[in-house]
């Protein structure tokens, strides 16, 4: 009894050490490893269209997955490509200063070379990259929304829905 719950003991410890070597770091500190790769890939902050979805204007990428649903023309299809494409460049150059942004303060404090000003400055330009993302974000649904016709958003709507 005691030989079986001990190796199951060591079994348990053994797996969770395993679990823990091959997380991912971040090469970001201060950033989850998610967080930094969705940042690099152009993938951060989705949950910012969420004042536009929740008032009908939906982001682009969506609106592409359901083309032929939709009945799309190639003209809507090729100016949807095109706003998807712009967004997504947008993301990676603004998710691209976040994580060098991110870097420096680390490297400030980590330092301890931070004083009031850096510490202004710094903040300061990432509430402006905030801000850059969720324009760059919202300029796509608005003009996802005008590219689309009464019938196609009420059916994209509906097709949101199941």
């Amino acid at each position: 009894m005691k030989k079986t719950l001990l190796t199951t003991l060591l079994l348990a410890f053994a797996c969770t050490g395993f679990a823990q070597d091959t997380t991912k770091k971040s090469p970001v500190r201060t950033l989850t490893y998610q967080q930094y790769n969705a940042y690099l890939k152009g993938e951060a902050a989705a949950d910012m269209a969420m004042v536009a979805e929740i008032n009908h204007f939906p982001m682009p990428d969506k609106v592409l997955k359901l083309k032929h649903e939709l009945g799309l023309s190639p003209d809507q299809i090729k100016k949807l490509e095109e706003i998807n494409t712009y967004m997504h460049r947008r993301r990676l150059q603004v998710g691209g200063s976040v994580v060098s942004n991110e870097r420096t303060l680390d490297s400030l404090f980590r330092t301890h070379k931070i004083d009031d000003g850096s510490l202004i400055f710094y903040t300061n330009r990432y509430g402006l990259y905030q801000g850059e993302l969720k324009n760059a974000i919202l300029q796509a649904c608005l003009a996802t929304q005008k590219l689309l016709d009464e019938k196609q958003l009420a059916r994209f709507e509906a097709l949101q829905k199941r």
